[in-house]
């Protein structure tokens, strides 16, 4: 095979998943994302079930794609109705779109059970939709609904339906998994039987994720004889998902060297990126590819493979899917990353310098009371800075104190506390107040109050992110807690981290890692 398809879903099928809800402009951002990347195919609604699917075709019968095509989605006629009349095939037929996927049974259970018709009127379904929604210029897609079940249970009916669609016009037949409960093995025999059944139909496979084999069940598809993968950015989905295509494209053209998509795949990790961002919900980090973790290396053993060289440990290279390479420091991450720190702010030392001995048990230690330095490597550069004694300090902190009230005092201004900063600067004391909406916000206030009447360059840094977790609910109020906060000066940003049962503690040393790395770092 020199191109598999590759059929996106995320607008109709991975919209139904739980907690997703997209919006109109949701819709054609995503739209524009997938075209940007290259698919070949984007289902992207049933302009018959909502105002929202038939708003989207309506603008998009305005636009040009660059690469893909458009798909509109629904389902074969209703029994009693004929094709001409059925409203569902007409909103098809009227949307703009060129291709239409429809669906239709191929499990007798579900032809019995649900439709509760013989099986000889839903193959009528079948031939009379296609040929109707052909007749009105469109090429037509067969989802093959519970396809695999179906050939399970009667194969010879199961295929009865794929024949009745092919001969009635269908340009791809689409073998579905509806029920995500397949292994492979039992996917590529029955992908093979059809493709030996059917030689000259072009076959797609679209698997679910409910027995968690859905990408492996698609690479089997596609081994069998499938040349059109369908699925959704992400796997997001129904119930556990779609066949995850971010997974399978880069399998697919990295692995088995096929091309799956007209664009770069180095823009695979932004657009999933985007994607997950416009869905509101966080990129899994290890997803394959394109997770924050997919190339992080935490072990010590790993970072110095890694180091002398990547493919000891990466099966790929991560610029190949436009993803970044992480080497996370940990105490369990070796010398080799620590030496690596080092040098930029130090260089000279050997990894069994009593320097360098010593800043490992810190970094160990730090780690058990709580610190987690993999997400917050610029506190870990203050430590080093401190630890080596690398130039005098920029500042010694003195003492702060923290003052609440409630009712606020000016209602107006929202501010509930104040906070007192004391610090000595060469030599040198100085002392500020401020006023904040919280006792966090009003001691960061004070702090910079002091310290930018020296460092001028501090009135820049504001704060762009700040988190909170507690590490154990044993000491219910009392329990400590890790703060975590990220800092800009609208050029770089770097994030620390502070430690305490405190949590006014935990957040002041987290600041003042913070200004202490913006200063030693100029």
């Amino acid at each position: 095979m020199a191109k598999l398809e590759v059929f996106d879903s995320t607008l109709r099928d991975g919209a139904q998943g739980e907690g997703l809800s997209f919006s109109l402009d949701d819709k054609l951002r995503i739209c524009s994302l997938l075209d940007g990347l290259g698919v070949a195919y984007i289902e992207a609604g049933n302009p018959g079930s909502n105002v929202k699917d038939r708003q989207f075709f309506e603008h998009m019968g305005r636009q040009r794609l660059k690469s893909a095509r458009l798909v509109a989605f629904g389902s074969t006629r209703r029994p009693g109705v004929k094709a001409g009349e059925d409203r569902n095939l007409l909103s098809l037929a009227s949307s703009g779109a060129p291709i239409a996927a429809i669906f239709g049974k191929s499990w007798r259970f579900q032809v019995d059970e649900v439709l509760r018709i013989s099986p000889e009127e839903n193959l009528d379904l079948i031939s009379s939709s296609i040929s109707f929604l052909a007749s009105q210029g469109l090429e037509v897609f067969f989802d093959a609904e519970h396809f695999f079940d179906g050939w399970k249970e009667d194969p010879d009916y199961a295929m009865q339906t794929l024949r009745v669609a092919l001969q009635a016009g269908a340009s791809r037949l689409v073998l579905c998994e509806t029920r995500g409960g397949w292994l492979p093995d039992a996917i590529y025999e029955a992908v093979s039987a059809v493709h030996e059944a059917l030689p000259d139909a072009v076959l797609a496979i679209h698997a679910h994720n409910d027995s968690g084999c859905a990408v492996a069940n698609s690479l089997m598809a596609i081994k069998a004889g499938a040349t059109q993968v369908q699925g959704t950015m992400t796997g997001i989905g129904e119930r556990c998902g779609n066949a995850n295509l971010s997974t399978i494209i880069a399998d697919v053209e990295l692995k088995l060297g096929i091309k799956a998509i007209d664009g770069r795949l180095e823009n695979l990790a932004s657009t999933c990126r985007s994607i997950a961002s416009i869905c509101n919900m966080p990129l899994e980090g290890g997803m394959p590819y394109v997770g924050s973790s997919a190339f992080a290396h935490k072990g010590g053993m790993h970072i110095d493979g890694v180091l002398k060289d990547p493919r000891t440990f990466e099966h790929v290279r991560p610029e190949d899917v436009g993803a970044t390479r992480r080497l996370l420091m940990s105490e369990v991450s070796g010398r080799a990353l620590l030496m690596q720190r080092i040098e930029r702010i130090q260089p000279g030392l050997s990894k069994d310098s009593p320097q360098v001995v010593r800043l490992m048990e810190v970094l160990k230690e730090k780690e058990a009371e709580g610190y987690q330095y993999e997400g917050a490597e610029n506190s870990f550069d203050v430590l080093i800075h401190k630890e080596l004694g690398a130039g005098d300090p920029f500042f010694t902190f003195v003492h702060y104190q923290t003052i609440g009230q409630l009712p606020y005092a000016d209602p107006m201004s929202g501010a509930s506390h104040t906070a007192l900063v004391k610090v000595r600067v060469h030599g040198e004391s100085a002392i500020a107040a401020a006023e904040g909406k919280g006792p966090v916000n009003a001691l960061d206030k004070a702090l910079r109050a002091v310290l930018e009447q020296f460092y001028p360059s501090l009135r820049s840094v504001h704060l762009t992110d700040y988190k909170v977790r507690v590490l154990d609910g044993v000491d219910a109020t009392a329990s400590r807690v890790r703060v975590v906060i990220t800092s800009s000066d609208g050029v770089d940003s770097w994030t620390t981290i502070g430690v305490s049962s405190d949590i006014i503690k935990a957040s002041f040393l987290a600041l003042s890692d913070s200004i202490e790395y913006k200063l030693f770092n100029r």
